[in-house]
């Protein structure tokens, strides 16, 4: 078993390379730039249109925001959720959920986790829940080590370290189930797929967190809370076909040694650790 089901497109990440060197060499012969191939790659033409593309793809939002608007928008016409809001560019998360319940979820998107915007949120007083959506846009990245980096390089050391409770994770996007990031869930069972307006879904990979925020001396190893305690990821999990087989429950334990915070992240599924740190320090990234 592994942190989550899927994995790197091997034969995609082989094309990716070959496409890159591709490039790299034969750059000079595209475009009206007027210069010939010493000039071109001296000049910093090269460098800085591959810069200017990736700060681009970085950048936008606006796929994401359309993929979560759709997603939301049809919880909302199925009764899973009541209603939503956008919380606007102002704040550090980015929609706030009534349930039907009466509680309020709040929802900060990110990306594929693995970078520090990761731990660029805050929980804001209404919230009453509080979770991080991963929408990685980028077929070639590694699910594996995105989750896996996100949930204990950053979100462990961020949580235990400004003490901003985080209730749990979800990993969806519009890659998912697709042939650059194919899912296991759909493999064995096709018919688990949900049509969302032109996209295909397979139920999220969702992961639960403890309720309450690690301590050394007061809380020094919380629990993974109940899927049913954070009415969001239980919305998600139910609306999108989740077996409860699949849902990760999310450990922590943390301790001072010396002068160092050490903290250890425990991932388990259907009662099985999927995966587990050692006691290792906090170091911001």
């Amino acid at each position: 078993m592994s942190i989550i089901p899927c994995e790197q497109n091997a034969d995609l990440q082989r094309r990716i390379l070959e496409y890159a060197e591709a490039l790299k060499t034969e750059a000079h012969r595209i475009g009206a730039h007027g210069l010939d191939e010493n000039e071109f790659y001296n000049s910093g033409l090269f460098r800085g249109a591959i810069e200017r593309i990736r700060g681009q793809f970085s950048a936008t939002m606006r796929e994401k925001r359309e993929f979560a608007t759709c997603i939301l928008n049809y919880m909302q016409d199925r009764h899973f959720i009541l209603d939503w809001v956008s919380a606007g560019d102002a704040n550090r998360h980015d929609y706030s959920v009534h349930m039907p319940s009466g509680r309020v979820a709040v929802i900060e998107l990110k990306g594929c986790l693995d970078g520090n915007n990761t731990t660029i949120y805050e929980r804001p007083p209404h919230a009453q829940e509080f979770i991080i959506w991963s929408l990685c846009t980028n077929p070639g990245a590694d699910p594996r080590h995105n989750v896996w980096s996100g949930i204990h390089t950053r979100l462990s050391a961020d949580i235990i370290e400004r003490a901003q409770q985080v209730d749990g994770l979800i990993i969806s996007d519009m890659v998912c189930g697709t042939i650059g990031r194919p899912c296991p869930k759909l493999q064995g069972d096709p018919s688990r797929t949900t049509v969302v307006s032109h996209y295909q879904l397979p139920p999220p990979c969702i992961y639960v967190f403890p309720p309450t925020v690690p301590s050394p001396r007061n809380n020094p190893r919380p629990m993974s809370q109940n899927l049913a305690d954070v009415q969001i990821l239980q919305a998600f999990h139910d609306c999108f076909g989740g077996r409860q087989e699949e849902v990760n429950h999310v450990d922590f334990e943390v301790e001072y040694r010396n002068a160092d915070t050490v903290r250890k992240t425990r991932v388990r599924r259907d009662g099985v650790i999927v995966q587990e740190s050692a006691l290792t320090s906090i170091r911001r990234v």
